[in-house]
């Protein structure tokens, strides 16, 4: 069981302190609601962009990292579709200047041209490195393109491509910090050797000045049901022929969530995986393969993905893996089978939730989530999941109108 304290600041700022004395440090960790899904459709990746800006320096502080080396500290950042995380953990009895440090530049940015052409540069190289000369890197391009119409997780977070980072100009850059980075539009989580008290004295003294800013309304366009299959062949330098297929699954919030989590690992999650033990071990087609699935907030995607043994055909492959999800849809899963998962399931969250960097990380996305205490109800969540309903959510999930495919062949 997880204790946390929660109070809100006049100016809309969620703050959740969990006390944890028997560590000698303190996480400062600050999410802001705003991912890749907020961005307009011809600018994206600005979620992502400003992970970067945020380190270069605010109004009152040219440089972010130096302040928080001579406190002992280290940080980091981290953007999603759906969210833009950063954390900074030092010895609890330094923990001001992590305040001093994080409402700085939610206050403001140092909006600078230098500052964004040297992060728009760092992007840019980002981009090209890891998405287009990469093997395989543009997948996930191609298949958010393939599976999504509608909704914004039809970009990565990244960006959809590379001119729209290269053309993003200052003012650009402007409205969106001061449309989505205030504290109404902000989760605080203070973690560590710390007191409650303490902690409403530096929010209410370093936050609590900070107007509230107008409150963003997401208006999201939702995904329509996906009433036929779709495939895409692509064919590049790479060595291995892989295959790539998607199912939609559920948002975050709906209970079928966990027996979708389930269902991946009980297909996927590992050696001794369903999928692993037939199609590498015993029939040796491909040279690896998994499954598993985004987390997203909104609906989100069930993926199996795999590289094909040399000389292996894709018709091939394709067919035994079809085979293998069959399986699943005729015959469920036995009580062995669900008790394994869960049990691996159980052992993740707690090895999980043994660091105050992940507690103060996982309080803060269950309350945007809309309910921090799901920290400490999601065990029993994955518990409640039963056979039958394994087996009534493969059918719905493997329908073949719900599915959508990449060829992936090496030239």
């Amino acid at each position: 069981m997880i204790q946390f304290e929660r109070f809100v600041l006049p100016n809309g700022l969620k703050v959740l302190v969990h006390e944890d004395k028997s560590t000698p440090m303190a996480v400062v960790n600050v999410l802001y609601d705003v991912g890749a899904r907020d961005e307009d459709p011809q600018k994206t990746g600005f979620a992502h962009l400003f992970e970067h800006l945020m380190f270069g320096g605010s109004i009152n502080i040219p440089s972010y990292d130096e302040p928080l080396q001579v406190a002992g500290g280290e940080n980091n950042a981290f953007t999603t579709n759906d969210l833009t995380n950063y954390y900074c953990q030092l010895p609890a009895e330094n923990i001001e200047t992590a305040f001093w440090l994080e409402s700085d530049r939610m206050l403001s940015l140092a909006f600078g041209k230098k500052s964004l052409d040297t992060q728009r540069k760092v992007v840019s190289e980002e981009f090209k490195e890891h998405y287009i000369n990469k093997p395989y890197g543009d997948v996930w391009h191609k298949m958010r393109e393939l599976a999504y119409t509608t909704h914004p997780y039809r970009w990565m977070t990244i960006g959809k491509e590379l001119s729209h980072i290269e053309n993003a100009t200052l003012q650009d850059v402007k409205s969106f910090f001061f449309k989505h980075y205030t504290p109404n539009n902000a989760i605080l989580v203070v973690a560590g050797n710390v007191t409650t008290e303490q902690v409403k004295a530096l929010a209410e003294k370093w936050f609590g000045p900070i107007a509230a800013g107008e409150k963003y309304v997401r208006n999201i366009p939702v995904e329509p049901k996906q009433t036929a299959p779709r495939t895409m062949e692509v064919k590049a330098n790479v060595p291995l022929d892989a295959l790539y297929k998607c199912w939609h699954i559920y948002s975050r919030t709906d209970k079928r969530y966990y027996v979708a989590d389930l269902i991946s690992e009980i297909l996927g999650g590992g050696a001794s995986s369903r999928l692993f033990q037939s199609l590498v071990k015993e029939k040796k087609l491909f040279s690896n393969i998994e499954c598993y699935h985004m987390g997203s907030t909104d609906a989100g995607l069930l993926t199996i993905e795999g590289k094909l043994v040399k000389g292996v055909s894709m018709q091939q492959a394709e067919a035994a893996l079809n085979e293998e999800i069959q399986k699943m849809q005729d015959e469920g899963v036995t009580t062995k089978e669900l008790e394994k998962v869960k049990n691996k399931t159980e052992s993740m969250m707690a090895f999980e939730d043994m660091s105050v960097m992940n507690k103060a990380t996982s309080i803060a996305m269950y309350e945007l989530l809309g309910d921090a205490d799901l920290i400490n109800k999601e065990l029993q969540l994955y518990q409640a999941v039963t056979e039958a309903a394994i087996s009534s959510e493969c059918k719905l999930i493997f329908d073949n109108n719900n599915s959508n495919t990449l060829y992936y062949l090496a030239n």
